[in-house]
């Protein structure tokens, strides 16, 4: 692929922008200052180093995010900056997206991708994905509340049931959540429905991936090869 199109299709600009960061000296390639925005690159592997960063070629982009508390899982937020604020330009400029979304004051492992199929993927109920749920309760655990979670609660909008996959008492207030489905706030309803209220919710899994220790609130990193076809 031409240079001048590859750093078009990871989100550098427009053709000529792109062309522009070339004839400014500003793109290498294993060392190496690239000049002419017509030469052609093999993809495969390929690692651009774009005013200063290594940038890895992705036909389609999928990142992990630690979102903070304070932020918006919208492209037009309404009271709270926006999480894609937290993602360089390129990345925003090739339209990624949230998969699925976490309220405002929740924290913890969200996935972000250009891929719209992996979007309709991973958020479909059918498919059954799990997600962790780190939930820090203001009163102390009923009794009862594990084994309710997991034989299902109603909702106030909702006369069928639902279950946690999975659910552990950590300590007195703390519980470990685990969901394949994606209601409307659905572990503070859940919580509430056993009698008692969420005070922190923080996502530490999504399906086989667990956020990293050293991402550190704000950061991102490439999530490459995951899932397989």
């Amino acid at each position: 692929m031409k240079l001048q199109q590859i750093l078009f299709s990871q989100g550098f600009g427009t053709r000529r922008a792109c062309a522009g960061l070339v004839y400014a000296g500003l793109v290498r390639h294993a060392g190496r200052e690239l000049d002419d925005p017509d030469e052609d690159l093999p993809t495969e592997g390929l690692v651009l180093n774009v005013e200063g960063r290594d940038w890895p070629f992705h036909a389609q982009a999928l990142v992990m995010l630690h979102k903070p508390a304070g932020y918006e899982c919208s492209q037009k937020p309404k009271h709270h900056p926006s999480v894609l604020t937290l993602l360089p330009p390129p990345l925003r400029q090739r339209g990624l997206q949230p998969i699925g979304r976490l309220d405002e004051d929740t924290t913890g492992l969200l996935l972000l991708t250009d891929d719209g199929k992996l979007i309709h993927k991973l958020t479909s109920p059918k498919h059954h994905v799990p997600k962790v749920y780190e939930v820090s309760c203001k009163h102390p655990l009923a009794a009862d509340a594990v084994p309710r979670l997991l034989a299902g609660v109603v909702l106030d909008d909702d006369p069928a049931p639902v279950a946690a996959a999975a659910c552990e008492q950590v300590d007195e207030t703390h519980l470990r959540l685990t969901l394949t489905e994606g209601k409307y706030h659905q572990v503070k309803r859940m919580v509430a429905a056993v009698g008692n209220r969420v005070e922190a919710l923080h996502r530490s899994r999504f399906g086989p991936l667990a956020l990293p220790a050293d991402l550190a609130p704000g950061q991102w990193c490439w999530i490459p090869g995951w899932p397989a076809e």
